[in-house]
């Protein structure tokens, strides 16, 4: 399986911050809000990860990551040269994806919980085995905010709607999709919304009709956040500030994913967190290395 994740855009609900800065580039607490996007797929053991960016913002993601071999992992950048709505992510990467099964995630969606990482990982083996598409929930107080999902009383899908007025259901569509190598076929036959955008509900959808769409809710042991507008990016600042001062450990830490995979060495790790001793994130790598956190 590979990875894309999506940080194109505009940014426009983060006016005038993100004019100048692209959104994803931004700080969520201690490092920038990619990191977290980035760190869910790693968590799944994805190593083969495709980056959707605006054209300006292509060389600062190149200073920031390179071509991933620092972290054990391979990353590539695709230009979006003008957003038309996140199903267009699907036929960018095309030849990147080249028939394997794929996890799509929004470079703005931030998930939390002890047991994510076997959920995903379990996600992503149930996918491989049984193709289709899966996608997760979580349950919101605004619904009309989001893409909607209706279901019955087995959790089976019955409808989705993007943003509807008056929801059937709280339960959200994350930004996170897992999907099997026909997504990019499909995404290619879509047509725009009334939005004028090509919806990734539109994909959706056209797997629920071949009975081929699954869905994970994240009940209350989870947080997910979209950090797209003022307050949810405060909100989640909050948040990852309040884990990590509790427990010293840190959230969307690619480095020390690395590590703990194996994907990297000790002395590899300590190369990439001298240039950072004199910050309290590189004093933590420094810290895993040797030894010290657990």
């Amino acid at each position: 399986m590979k990875g894309i994740i999506l940080a194109g855009g505009l940014g426009t609900r983060l006016y005038p911050t993100t004019q100048v800065v692209n959104k994803h580039l931004l700080p969520i607490y201690n490092k920038p809000m990619i990191y977290y996007p980035l760190s869910t797929l790693m968590l799944m053991d994805i190593k083969e990860i495709l980056i959707i960016c605006n054209r300006e913002d292509l060389e600062i993601y190149r200073n920031l990551f390179w071509d991933g071999s620092k972290l054990g992992i391979t990353i590539s950048y695709i230009i979006q040269e003008k957003p038309k709505g996140l199903a267009e992510g699907l036929t960018l990467a095309k030849d990147f994806v080249k028939g394997d099964e794929v996890c799509l995630i929004l470079g703005d969606n931030i998930f939390f919980g002890h047991a994510l990482p076997d959920l995903l990982t379990q996600t992503r083996q149930e996918l491989e085995k049984d193709g289709g598409a899966i996608v997760f929930a979580y349950w919101v107080n605004d619904p009309e905010k989001y893409g909607v999902i209706v279901l019955d009383e087995k959790e089976n899908v019955l409808s989705l709607k993007e943003k509807p007025k008056y929801p059937k259901s709280n339960w959200a569509i994350t930004g996170l999709y897992f999907y099997d190598s026909k997504a990019g076929g499909i995404a290619q036959n879509i047509r725009p919304s009334n939005r004028g955008e090509l919806e990734i509900t539109s994909v959706n959808k056209a797997y629920l009709k071949r009975g081929k769409l699954k869905v994970k809710l994240l009940g209350r042991g989870f947080a997910w956040f979209d950090a797209g507008t003022h307050d949810n990016f405060l909100e989640v600042s909050d948040f990852i500030a309040t884990i990590e001062r509790k427990t010293g450990l840190l959230i969307g830490c690619i480095e020390e994913i690395a590590y703990r995979k194996r994907w990297m060495n000790k002395d590899q790790l300590m190369k990439l967190a001298h240039p950072l001793k004199k910050t309290s994130y590189g004093t933590y790598l420094l810290k895993i290395a040797e030894g010290k956190e657990r």
